[in-house]
């Protein structure tokens, strides 16, 4: 799935959605796909490229977030911002092109 998202429209959405500042927490989140591909892809900063990853870590991080965590990652992963290993037990960060 590719979106055509603009500067500004990433900027004005991420204000809206992330009020205390764009390394607090997630307000509401949102209903439409265009904006949850804008807050995964924020949120999934993150995390490092390439550093494995737990999925115990990966919910602690994104706790601090927003409460329904395992909505975020499955959202990192339909989007292409991080890969599950096969066993499901590490999650790493992917480099998007």
């Amino acid at each position: 799935m590719t979106f055509i998202i603009s500067d500004k429209e990433r900027e004005q959405t991420l204000k809206n959605l992330f009020r205390k500042g764009p390394d607090g927490p997630l307000d509401v989140f949102p209903s439409k796909e265009k904006r949850k591909f804008i807050v995964a892809e924020h949120l999934a900063n993150r995390f490092e490229i390439g550093k494995a990853y737990s999925e115990r870590e990966v919910n602690e991080i994104l706790k601090r977030a927003y409460p329904d965590y395992a909505t975020i990652r499955r959202f990192f992963i339909d989007y292409g911002l991080m890969e599950r290993s096969y066993d499901g037990r590490t999650y790493m960060k992917t480099e998007r092109k």
